[in-house]
């Protein structure tokens, strides 16, 4: 059976034996590689700011100074830029889920984003944006929302703004006109 061909399927058993054989992990690499590589895989997926890629690195069992020089290293080459993040994060997040200023800087923070940072980002969204994007949540739930008495559907509309992270008078005005007007 010398000319035989192997397999597809023969092919990749082979390959992953070979793949497991030198784990990924293992102790006998340097850990700065392995710290580089944890990072370049969690920023494949998505962008992820310095606080986040830390706290990856430590649950791999990496040591801190050697996470602190590689993050260092990556910051330098701009490669996590908390600031762009933040200004990214809360353009896709208002226009995408609609989300106030409230609630934009809550998740900024849980995601290790500097107060600083979030309130550069922040400011980029302007009360008048807010005000329209409040509104047009409304106006999209009123179009499928038609039972109810006028105040059940005020309280319900109100409260989905203030799931959002609008504040009360933002989150009354736009709720209480549609309901109102005839």
């Amino acid at each position: 059976m010398a000319g035989r061909r192997r397999s597809r399927s023969e092919t990749t058993t082979g390959d992953r034996a070979a793949a497991r054989s030198e784990p990924k992990d293992s102790p006998s690499r340097n850990p700065t590689e392995l710290a580089r590589e944890i990072c370049l895989r969690q920023l494949a997926v998505r962008p992820r700011t310095r606080a986040e890629l830390a706290t990856a690195l430590r649950r791999k069992g990496i040591d801190d100074d050697v996470a602190a020089e590689v993050l260092d290293r990556y910051d330098e080459v701009g490669m996590i830029d908390d600031e762009a993040f933040a200004r990214a994060w809360v353009t896709s997040r208002h226009h995408s889920r609609g989300l106030a200023r409230r609630a934009l800087a809550g998740e900024l923070r849980r995601k290790g984003v500097d107060s600083e940072a979030v309130g550069d980002a922040l400011d980029e969204l302007d009360p008048q944006t807010e005000e329209e994007t409040a509104r047009a949540l409304v106006a999209r739930r009123l179009r499928v929302e038609r039972t109810g008495t006028p105040e059940a559907r005020f309280r319900r509309l109100v409260g989905m703004l203030a799931r959002k992270g609008y504040p009360a008078g933002l989150a009354v005005r736009p709720a209480l006109r549609p309901i109102m007007s005839p």
